[in-house]
C-alpha cells in the first residue's frame, strides 16, 4: 500500500503561526511504500446514550464505511506524545487472501475498552477495485473476494470468550467452532456477531464462472 503522511502544526499555535510552519517542507505530505499483514479497519466511537427502554444501543456500521480508510483520500489524524499527523492509505496490489483486523480493543493506562459496534457485511461478492489507485485497477483482474473465516469475540475485553466461524469449501457450509464443539450455522447468522478479524478469499476466473451459473 501506499501511506501518506502529512505533518500538523501544533494546535495551539496562533493562525499566523500554522500558516507560516507549513510552508516548510517538514510539513508537506510524503509518500511511502509499505507491504502490509492484514488491514486494520477502525470503528466509529460508540455512542453511550439508550433507548425508550433504557436498553444501550447496539450502533451498527457498514463494511463499506471503514474500508474507506483505504481509498486513498480519507484523512485520519494521529497523534503522537509530541507531534499530530494526518494520514491516508491506498492499496497498490491486492493478495490471493485479505485478513481484515476489526479495532475492537483500546488500550490506556489503565484498561482496556471494547467497542461492541456490529459491522454488516455480505458475505460473498466484496469488491475492492475502488480501493486500488487508477494506474494499477487494470493490472488486476480479479477484485472480488469472498469470507472464509470469521473470528469473534464475546463479552468483556478482560473475561470474554472466542469464536470461530468457517466455511467448509467442499460443501459450502459454515460451521462454529468453539474449544471442541463444533456446530453448522446459517450465513445470515455470522454478520450478527462482533467480528473481530476475518479472512477473505479472493475469487479466480474459474470460480468467478461457477458462481455465476
Amino acid at each position: 500500500m501506499r501511506i501518506f503522511t502529512k505533518k500538523l502544526p501544533h494546535p495551539d499555535l496562533p493562525a499566523e503561526e500554522k500558516a507560516q510552519l507549513l510552508q516548510n517542507s517538514e510539513y508537506q505530505e510524503r509518500m511511502v511504500e509499505s507491504t502490509f499483514l492484514y488491514l486494520t479497519l477502525d470503528l466509529p466511537t460508540a455512542p453511550l446514550y439508550k433507548d425508550e427502554k433504557e436498553q444501550l444501543i447496539i450502533p451498527q456500521v457498514p463494511l463499506f464505511s471503514i474500508l474507506a480508510k483505504f481509498n486513498g483520500s480519507t484523512e485520519k489524524e494521529y497523534k503522537t506524545y509530541k507531534e499530530n499527523f494526518l494520514k491516508r492509505f491506498q492499496l497498490t496490489r491486492l493478495p490471493p487472501y485479505l485478513i481484515f483486523c476489526i479495532k475492537r480493543f483500546t488500550k490506556n493506562n489503565f484498561f482496556v475498552e471494547k467497542n461492541p459496534t456490529i459491522v454488516n457485511f455480505p458475505i460473498t461478492n466484496v469488491d475492492l477495485r475502488e480501493y486500488l489507485s487508477e494506474e494499477v485497477q487494470a493490472a488486476h483482474s480479479h477484485t472480488t473476494y469472498d469470507l472464509i473465516a470469521n473470528i469473534v469475540h464475546d463479552g468483556k475485553p478482560s473475561e470474554g470468550s472466542y469464536r470461530i466461524h468457517v466455511l467448509h469449501h467442499g460443501t459450502g457450509k459454515w460451521y462454529e467452532l468453539q474449544d471442541l464443539q463444533v456446530t453448522d450455522i446459517l450465513p445470515q447468522m455470522i454478520t450478527l456477531s462482533e467480528a473481530y478479524i476475518q479472512i477473505w478469499k479472493r475469487r479466480e476466473e474459474d470460480e468467478t464462472k461457477q458462481q455465476g451459473a
